[in-house]
């Protein structure tokens, strides 16, 4: 029962921060625009990069990702105190509810008429926290397929796609995780891995056109 209420409060809790969307506050106070009627529309750190620079773009890129680090932390901190730990009093699990809750709050936020970004910031920043190894993986993964094919959304799918494997390879054969506990995990990866895939639903569709845009260092209104 301390298991759901705990998984209960975090959702709430991961959902209300996940739907701070810095790129939208950030463009918004800098710029006095909103950044979701911009480029691709989308409330992120690609668009926000390509279409209001590189001061904005890094101002986001740290809230999108603090937000996810306060969620998974915040939401540990009160799984811990409710002893809601499972497997000898392990939280990692919260880690997971906590991040796919904030990764829903940033794709459909409460404060901004559910429309938001495509969640793979906050994404990234729940592995900072919860598993360090798989999120150094991951982000080599996502740098080498950007380096070969310069497509941030097709960066994004893979390491998403590899997500809930690494998850399972490094708390089960790194950790020496229980095999039952790894897979756990693997599958609430699975989960955040799934909804941010979803979400470049029209990318998918741009990449197969060749329509897609290709990733550059500088800006353009």
């Amino acid at each position: 029962m301390m298991i759901i209420i705990s998984c209960l409060i975090a959702g709430v809790i991961s959902y209300l921060l996940g739907s701070c969307n810095f790129a939208i506050i950030i463009v918004r106070l800098l710029k006095g625009e909103d950044i979701r009627k911009f480029g691709s529309g989308n409330a992120g750190l690609t668009n926000t990069l390509r279409c209001f620079g590189k001061g904005c773009a890094v101002l986001t890129l740290i809230g999108d990702l603090s937000k996810g680090v306060v969620a998974v932390l915040l939401s540990r901190w009160i799984c811990s105190l409710m002893n809601a730990g499972i497997n000898g009093g392990d939280t990692h699990y919260i880690g997971y509810v906590a991040g796919f809750f904030a990764i829903i709050g940033h794709i459909f936020p409460i404060y901004y008429g559910f429309k938001g970004g495509k969640g793979v910031l906050v994404g990234v920043s729940i592995f900072i926290v919860t598993d360090p190894p798989t999120f150094g993986i991951l982000i080599l993964i996502f740098i080498i397929v950007l380096s070969i094919s310069k497509y941030v959304s097709l960066s994004s799918i893979i390491s998403a796609l590899s997500a809930p494997f690494v998850t399972f390879s490094v708390h089960c054969f790194i950790h020496h995780t229980d095999m039952k506990i790894s897979l756990l995990y693997a599958v609430l990866s699975l989960l955040m891995a799934s909804v941010i895939i979803y979400m470049h639903k029209s990318n998918i569709e741009r990449l197969r056109n060749g329509t897609e845009n290709r990733f550059s260092l500088g800006s353009k209104k």
